[in-house]
């Protein structure tokens, strides 16, 4: 008797490019007002990051700030010639539940239309700074689609002291305003759900951890996993935040100088494509998950 073996499920990978002192860690010690005081380094490590995935020869889509796009044309248009996806991370990265709805919809509104014109390609994607779509700003999958995008990975389904909405579904689902959400990965253990979508998690955290997170999710639910991080994250040699909290500190520079090591494992052992090929044919929930 012969048999066939599972196809092997292809994950989602994604970058959100964002340089170090623009992350929200950071928001209350370097204001938007002064962030051109600050050395540039974000076109140095994205395209590091281009140079790991053309390594493996892998896609990843790639969430761009219009700041970012703004003040680095060639940036997007390498992005677009290494076959990756161009998508929206926002313009300045505020959370969503900064801004109104009508300062919302101008904002993904003029990000989108900022890379289209830089990239020459459709811009689908959206993610929210800081998985900053929650009970408050549901209002936000609305704009987005009277924006033009397709779909959105803001949803971090997790219990977390700055972002996460746990009860979330963990897959793909439709919220309501016909777009599709695609929230990053998590497992679940008994009734607990723990990130295996990359970012801190995967820099603090024992490389095992998220190979047995996202093996999991693969191969017991036969999904893919929607991963991240940033470019700062595999730039250990970024300038130093002096007068940051010391937890943001902590989350912030440790294990800089391991990153990169960890992502080359993560591209070998498994397989990976851009968010909107993994997720291109992904069937929302039955019943769209609705807020008041």
């Amino acid at each position: 008797m012969t048999g066939t073996m599972p196809a092997r499920v292809v994950n989602a990978m994604s970058v959100d490019v964002e340089d170090y002192y623009q992350v929200s860690a950071f928001a209350g010690t370097i204001p938007r007002a002064e962030w051109d005081r600050w050395p540039d380094r974000v076109g140095t490590s994205t395209r590091a990051c281009l140079a790991l995935f053309a390594e493996r020869d892998v896609r990843a889509t790639f969430f761009v700030l219009g700041c970012v796009a703004r003040r680095h044309p060639d940036l997007i248009r390498e992005i677009v010639a290494g076959g990756h996806e161009l998508a929206s991370h926002g313009m300045s990265h505020h959370r969503v539940w900064e801004l109104s709805p009508a300062e919302f919809r101008a904002d993904v509104r003029d990000t989108r239309l900022l890379l289209e014109d830089l990239g020459g390609v459709p811009v689908r994607g959206y993610r929210a700074p800081s998985f900053s779509i929650d009970r408050r700003c549901w209002w936000a999958y609305e704009m987005l689609a009277e924006a033009g995008y397709a779909y959105s990975s803001s949803i971090h389904p997790i219990a977390h002291d700055h972002y996460g909405m746990p009860d979330a579904p963990r897959g793909p689902f439709e919220p309501g305003s016909g777009i599709t959400e695609i929230p990053v990965g998590t497992v679940e253990l008994g009734d607990r759900r723990f990130s295996c979508a990359g970012g801190g998690f995967f820099r603090l955290l024992p490389y095992a951890w998220s190979r047995w997170g996202i093996g999991r999710v693969n191969g017991a639910e036969g999904r893919p996993v929607a991963f991240y991080f940033h470019p700062w994250e595999i730039d250990p040699g970024q300038p130093r935040v002096p007068g940051a909290p010391l937890r943001s500190r902590l989350r912030h520079y440790t294990n800089l100088g391991r990153m990169e090591a960890k992502l080359r494992r993560l591209l070998r052992d498994f397989a990976w494509d851009r968010m909107d090929v993994v997720h291109g044919t992904a069937q929302p929930l039955a019943e769209p998950l609705k807020v008041a």
